[in-house]
């Protein structure tokens, strides 16, 4: 488990990188309250807005298959202007952040495509006393669903929903005791998708033991029960995607050296469908992440997973995810940044609804990226990245093959 001060810098870094999603309502009531405490801060050393803007083109924009015989043209270019601001403020041990997005993306051929963006979150990283900390937070996210499991023209906006709380009792120099709750809804637009809309409760118990050199091991207890709007099952007509999944792994972060490091969390899962016996699964899962720092220029990440993921598709709802990924930093100068990720993923899809036929069908995908960064001034980022994907499918689960390529071009300035 991660110290108050990591903690901390963690939700710092994470306003500050605009990277995830509460209610508006209940940011504005925090804003608020940090207002009426410290009515002299100035705007700059709370909010900081920002706008930006960016241009990208993709060959395959909607994810279909290329028939033989076949050429159609699927590529598009869609415009995006955002707009919001990312908030900090520390009031005395205590800390809040997040941040407000909104956007406007429209497209050039698919201009039924069109849609206004929301993204927005906040956090309270807490502490009462010298022992005791957590964080309390909520977020929100309206986005375009993706279209590689949809196999759908029509626009599908996704609404995501997520509320946590968590908790950590240093009651040892040396170990630390934690326990969590989260909840994650998910709405669809799209009638044809509204098979997806779903619940999920994710409660966590962790035990951990803290080394001097910051690096820690421990054991963690988890159980994640998922509650879809329109229950399937045998004879329905649609899956069964209904399921709890109970969990105990090791959680192990090992500080190499600096800030080279090696973190892992894996161990056995098993996940059931109360209607249908057939479609249940264990064993292992986990995620294996290593950060190397080569040079003061230099970094390369690389991961490794084998994990139960949900798929929003119509005809299965989740995949057993085998992959791996490697990327690559460099800074060039002290203005000029250049990026490079490599990923390959197979999923494995899992037999649920008596469709004993899906037994051993999968899927498999493999993607590169490269991403040049400028910055002329502290305030002012411009980017440039181009990529290229590639999937073999299955149709009998509804997944297509597909290769698609694109660049986009963006500015970002933060008043």
């Amino acid at each position: 488990m991660l110290s108050l001060t990591e903690k901390k810098c963690a939700a710092r870094d994470a306003a500050r990188a605009v990277f995830r999603t509460p209610r508006l309502g209940a940011l504005s009531l925090l804003i608020g309250a940090a207002f009426s405490t410290a009515v002299h801060a100035e705007i700059s050393d709370t909010i900081h807005p920002f706008i930006r803007t960016s241009i990208a083109y993709d060959d395959n924009l909607l994810r279909l298959s290329e028939f033989p015989g076949q050429t159609p043209d699927l590529s598009d270019t869609s415009r995006t202007v955002q707009g919001g601001f990312l908030f900090e403020r520390p009031i005395g041990r205590q800390l809040f952040t997040g941040y407000a997005k909104l956007s406007r993306v429209t497209f050039n051929r698919f201009t039924e495509l069109d849609y206004n963006g929301k993204d927005a979150l906040v956090d309270w990283a807490w502490q009462l006393g010298n022992h005791v900390q957590g964080h309390l937070g909520t977020s929100y996210l309206e986005t375009l669903t993706p279209f590689a499991d949809t196999n759908s023209k029509e626009r599908n906006l996704r609404t995501q929903r997520r509320h946590y709380a968590d908790v950590t009792w240093l009651f040892h120099p040396s170990w630390q005791v934690r326990a969590g709750f989260s909840r994650f809804d998910a709405d669809y637009e799209l009638l044809a998708q509204k098979i997806n809309n779903r619940s999920e409760d994710a409660t966590e118990l962790g035990l951990d033991y803290l080394a001097a050199s910051g690096s820690k091991v421990g054991v963690q207890l988890r159980r994640l029960k998922s509650d879809y709007q329109f229950k399937g099952g045998a004879g329905l007509g649609f899956p069964d995607n209904d399921y709890t999944q109970d969990e105990i792994k090791a959680n192990v972060l090992w500080l190499v050296s600096g800030p080279t490091k090696l973190s892992f969390l894996g161990g056995w899962v098993r996940r059931t469908h109360p209607l249908s016996g057939s479609g249940s699964s264990s064993g292992a899962n986990g995620r294996l992440i290593a950060d190397w720092v080569a040079t003061g220029k230099l970094r390369f990440n690389a991961a490794l997973w084998r994990e139960f993921q949900v798929v929003e598709g119509g005809i299965v709802g989740s995949s057993l995810n085998k992959g791996a990924s490697v990327a690559a930093f460099w800074s060039a100068t002290a203005k000029v940044g250049v990026n490079a990720q490599l990923q390959h993923e197979k999923r494995d899809f899992s037999t649920i609804n008596g469709f004993t036929a899906l037994n051993g069908l999968s899927d498999a995908s493999t993607s590169a990226s490269l991403g040049l960064t400028y910055t002329p001034l502290r305030n002012i980022t411009l980017e440039a990245d181009t990529f290229r994907s590639r999937r073999s499918g299955n149709p009998i689960v509804g997944s297509n093959s597909y290769r698609s390529q694109g660049v986009s071009f963006s500015a970002n300035v933060q008043f």
